[in-house]
């Protein structure tokens, strides 16, 4: 089969296209003929060599994520068939091949059938984004009704999800944004309140929104410097959850709080084996809810090919993308 790899990291000119053998479906696991990938923020930052320990060895096959048609089952897989269209984050990393490639194996445990009302291409948006902000707000803070969720970076993958879930679960979401194109995409995926975070200071739009008594949960996809203000803005034994903290941070004001603070890694069942069929019941549950109306994936206008793939890579790093970026084979 055909395959995009890397052979050393680097730019997004580093990928090349290369032959490799067709997977065959082993025991426990599926082949999948690929129809469509997405890019995460992970992806690049593996082509990069940022996170090289976790990187499969060269040639490496990146990307988690894949939509497409079940090609081969293995021994002991009954929940799938031949023919199955399904979707899953399912590999891309060390000792999991990647979907850059005509064929994937996948275990069947990070596997679920794909929502009834999208398409193959719709599909693809979905899996690592979803199981992150469900880990997040429905495991980790479990957000209930009436609380106030405050979301940063609203456009992005994992947090256009995360609106959708806070409000599913009752809460008041509010979300910090950069411009009124990506608050309007905000308020349709859901969210009650728009924050323009580089017009106000953390303590004004706490005193605007919480009448100065913080917000109950609090979701970070930014990090760096945007944890501390995460502590700033949470009401007394509120909740910080993070995908982002590769950081330093001062944690005092966790303690005169008494927050609670959450980190998401949500790669840990791929790379560490442990606890994979989690994540296809958070996909079961997530086609649910996109069948259901109440779950749709922001899919960013731009159309890229496997072909274009460093193009891809180059428009999710510049920071334009608004919604998921998808490749399709």
């Amino acid at each position: 089969m055909q395959a995009i790899v890397i052979n050393r990291f680097g730019a997004p000119d580093v990928f090349e296209l290369c032959d490799l053998p067709k997977p065959q479906a082993i025991s426990g696991n599926i082949a999948i003929k690929v129809h469509a990938t997405s890019v995460n923020p992970v992806d690049c930052k593996i082509r990069q060599g940022k996170l090289a320990a976790i990187t499969a060895d060269f040639p490496a096959v990146l990307h988690g994520d894949v939509s497409g048609v079940v090609e081969s089952v293995g021994e002991g897989v009954s929940e799938f068939k031949v023919g199955d269209e399904v979707y899953a984050c399912a590999g891309g990393v060390k000792g999991l091949g990647g979907a850059l490639s005509e064929y994937m194996l996948a275990d069947a445990r990070l596997v679920a059938h794909k929502p009834k009302s999208l398409d193959l291409y719709q599909a693809a948006a979905l899996p690592l984004v979803s199981i992150t902000a469900w880990e997040a707000l429905i495991e980790r803070a479990q957000v209930s009704q009436g609380q106030q969720v405050l979301v940063h970076g609203v456009t992005g993958g994992v947090s256009h999800i995360a609106i959708q879930l806070a409000k599913w679960a009752g809460a008041t979401v509010f979300a910090t944004c950069s411009s009124e194109q990506k608050a309007e995409a905000a308020k349709r995926l859901g969210a009650d309140h728009c924050i323009f975070y580089k017009d106000m200071e953390v303590q004004d739009y706490v005193a605007e929104y919480t009448d100065n008594l913080g917000f109950d949960v609090i979701f970070d996809t930014v990090g760096g410097e945007n944890i501390a203000k995460c502590f700033q803005a949470a009401a007394l034994n509120g909740t910080v959850i993070s995908v982002s903290t590769r950081s330093q941070q001062d944690l005092s004001p966790m303690h005169a709080k008494g927050l609670t603070l959450h980190v998401v890694f949500m790669l840990i069942p791929m790379l560490h084996n442990i606890g994979r069929e989690r994540h296809g019941a958070i996909l079961r549950q997530v086609a649910d809810l996109v069948d259901e109306n109440k779950l749709k994936p922001l899919i960013d206008e731009q159309k890229f090919k496997i072909a274009d793939i460093a193009q891809a890579h180059k428009h999710l790093e510049s920071g334009a993308a608004i919604g998921k970026v998808i490749v399709t084979m």
